[in-house]
């Protein structure tokens, strides 16, 4: 057993093919290539990717090498996806070094890193922040072709959101040579997945990408199912040697009935720990939660005569979630099990999102030597609307609950037509940003700039004005020295700004929390740029955050008044190791640990010390098979819960929830039948751990048992 509630008084190397389109389509920025030679580049042959990702752009529109990058980032390359069937984007971002992923239902997930919530996400570097802050759905990972992660505050990228973590998707586009892959997948659970991924080259100007997928799957959760379905269609076309246009689309559902809202209470009410069965849910026989999401991007870029490069996109993304759902409240009595509530609720949401981004990029000379420069303008609108139903007269609405251990999901159904309540949200961002990477000599780089953002919110939700305006100019500077040819230090400073709706004690809406992120480092490359090592120290505060003022502190709720404070500090060390350590030996390895002050409840159920391990070994002697291990760990978690009632011996005893620290460990096969055909078994949870997801919330729900899937994969 490895949680508790007390009572108490005092958290395959990847073969890819390189062409001179690729290469004009992602990775141009700044870059110095004539582009009228793109179209005679031939590579014959495929570079081994593996889990050591050279570049990464979504740090700034300055596609740099990892080494040169004055931030922490982290690639997932598709070598991993493909090693552990990281299918969806939680699987991938449990792997990623310094994330924290918070399951707290099974159709909803917060991410954190660094002690703050990861509210960026972005698709080829644009984006705007999760305005719920969590994510609803496990959206599938199959239409991208790396994720990275750059830790710590985006100034120059996003500047809205947290100081955590931008998390940027890079979508699969098509290569040089026709290609098909398909992919069958069958395991515990009753579960099935197909994935098909080609490439078609039309002629050497025009090719189109497609990706779709089919996946059901049952659970370890009683009544828990899930279907997802993915199609993507990425089409490229070079309009002349200079410039390319290309349009895509990307459809995900995620369809899950039996899905939980809430989850198991942790505590009975004399103040000790719950402890059911792993498969034990809150859910009724009848709920549901559907999310579908669609996302359209179109991009135009050109190579100007003096390699100077132009991308303008625009983004429309929009989302519909159907539900009803089922939650349980109350504190069950230790003996009978009883002493719980259902609550039963229709919740609809629709999101709309239109972006612009234009940015130019390039060299310039200054004093004898060439620096680089983007300057960006970008634009974005969102709308959001929220609508709950409840039941409030039939009765049906608000059943008392048997014991959990006998509850077998046979809850009245509800007519849910009572208590209409929502949100209805309108946001606008305006932003000009730019970045100069001065090389000041050929050791020392200086990456400077900053983003102007405007950001304007209105409208109500749930019955609280939602209206803020702010405009705020957030900083970036960065500096790399290289020690020598392999080793270089690092240091930076930027800020991230996110609009509060509170009022001061004059009426006036509080001025945005700031979070002030500074980070220094080293990076080294080994055995010929196969190993990049990064160790880095951070300290990041947040200001200005909302809290109540003393002053209105007995006037009722609506009435209060907020004044601005120090939020969370945070403040600790980051290690990692990605590529080939030794000959065939992939290696993923991260470490975090930090300290978070200003706020004991977040210190409490976030796990300061995390480690991320993955290796997949392929002998030289028998190339046919690889073998790998991804596992987790993290330290102990708690959450207090309140005070043991009265009726007790230990009445009035603080009741703590603590979860032990745990390790969770996958394991991996593959064999390669022929050039074209392979199969693998990957085994997830050996040792069977029993955990609680994540004290997020004062509810939780336990991780997934042992599981085993097996796949074959076939090319062309």
């Amino acid at each position: 057993m490895s949680y508790s509630a007390t009572a108490n008084t005092s958290a395959e190397a990847d073969s890819s093919e390189v062409s001179g389109s690729e290469i004009n389509s992602t990775e141009m920025n700044g870059s110095d290539i004539d582009s009228s030679e793109i179209e005679n580049i031939e590579v014959r042959g495929s570079y081994i990717e593996g889990y050591g990702a050279h570049k990464a752009s979504g740090a700034s529109r300055i596609n740099l090498p990892i080494k040169d990058i004055p931030q922490s980032v982290s690639v997932i390359t598709s070598a991993q996806f493909d090693d552990y069937q990281l299918n969806g984007i939680n699987d991938v971002l449990d792997t990623a070094t310094g994330v924290n992923v918070q399951r707290v239902e099974t159709s909803r997930t917060y991410y954190s890193a660094r002690g703050f919530d990861i509210n960026n996400f972005q698709i080829d570097g644009i984006g705007l922040p999760l305005i719920r802050g969590n994510n609803h759905g496990d959206e599938d990972s199959a239409i991208y072709d790396r994720i990275e992660i750059i830790r710590g505050a985006n100034g120059l990228m996003t500047g809205v959101g947290n100081p955590s973590a931008t998390v940027n998707f890079i979508r699969k586009r098509p290569g040089m040579q026709n290609g098909l892959t398909v992919q069958g997948l069958v395991g515990s659970w009753d579960n099935r997945r197909i994935e098909v991924d080609g490439t078609y080259r039309v002629n050497e100007d025009f090719g189109i990408r497609g990706v779709a997928v089919s996946q059901s799957q049952e659970s370890y959760l009683d009544r828990y199912e899930q279907e997802r379905q993915v199609a993507y269609l990425f089409a490229e076309y070079n309009i002349s040697d200079s410039t390319t246009f290309s349009v895509s689309h990307s459809y995900h559902t995620n369809n899950a009935d039996g899905n939980n809202w809430g989850a198991n209470p942790l505590f009975y009410s004399d103040g000790t720990a719950t402890n059911f069965d792993v498969s034990t849910s809150t859910s009724a026989d009848w709920s549901y939660w559907d999310v579908e999401k669609h996302n359209t991007l179109v991009e135009l870029d050109h190579v100007f005569a003096n390699n100077w490069y132009m991308r303008a996109t625009y983004s429309r993304k929009v989302t519909d979630e159907d539900s009803e759902l089922f939650y349980v409240f109350g504190t069950p009595n230790r003996e009978t099990g009883l002493g719980l509530t259902g609550y039963a609720s229709e919740y609809d949401h629709d999101e709309e999102t239109d972006l612009i981004d234009v940015y130019l990029t390039g060299d310039f000379n200054l004093f004898g030597r060439s620096h680089e420069f983007v300057v960006g303008v970008n634009h974005a609108s969102m709308t959001f609307e929220d609508m709950s139903l409840y039941d409030f007269t039939t009765g049906n609405g608000f059943p008392a609950m048997p014991p959990l251990e006998t509850w077998d999901g046979n809850a009245p159904i509800p007519t849910l037509v009572d208590g209409l309540t929502g949100a209805d949200v309108d946001t606008e961002q305006s932003a000009v940003y730019f970045t100069t990477r001065f090389s000041l000599t050929d050791d020392l780089h200086v990456t400077a700039g900053g983003r102007q953002n405007r950001w304007d919110t209105s409208g109500m939700s749930y019955d609280v004005a939602q209206d803020a305006e702010d405009s705020e100019f957030i900083p970036y500077v960065g500096v790399v020295y290289a020690l020598n040819d392999s080793i270089s230090a690092y240091a930076s400073y930027t800020e991230t700004f996110l609009s509060q709706t509170e009022l001061d004690i004059n009426n006036n809406t509080l001025a945005p929390i700031v979070g002030e992120s500074k980070e220094v480092g080293f990076k080294s490359e080994f055995f010929e740029d196969r190993l990049i090592a990064t160790v880095a120290y951070f300290d990041i505060v947040q200001e200005n955050l909302a809290i109540p003022d003393p002053a209105t502190a007995n006037l009722p709720p609506g009435e209060q008044r907020f004044v601005g404070a120090t939020g969370i500090e945070s403040s600790g060390y980051e290690f990692e190791v990605a590529g080939e350590l030794l000959p065939g030996l992939q290696t993923s390895i991260g470490y975090t640990d930090f300290t978070i002050d200003g706020n004991e409840l977040v210190a409490d159920y976030t796990p300061e010390r995390l480690l991320k391990f993955a290796a997949t070994y392929t002998p030289a002697s028998f190339d046919k098979l690889s073998v790998g291990v991804n596992a987790r760990w993290q330290d102990d978690t708690s959450r207090v819960q309140g005070v043991v009632g009265e009726g007790f011996a230990n009445a009035g005893d603080t009741i703590v929830t603590r979860q032990d620290a745990y390790a969770i460990i996958d394991l991996m096969a593959r064999y390669r039948v022929s050039d074209n055909f392979s199969v693998a078994l990957n085994a997830n949870n050996v040792t069977d751990e029993k955990y609680i997801n994540s004290l997020y919330w004062a509810q939780g729900f336990y991780g997934a048992p042992a599981s085993y899937m097996l796949s074959a994969t076939w090319s062309l």
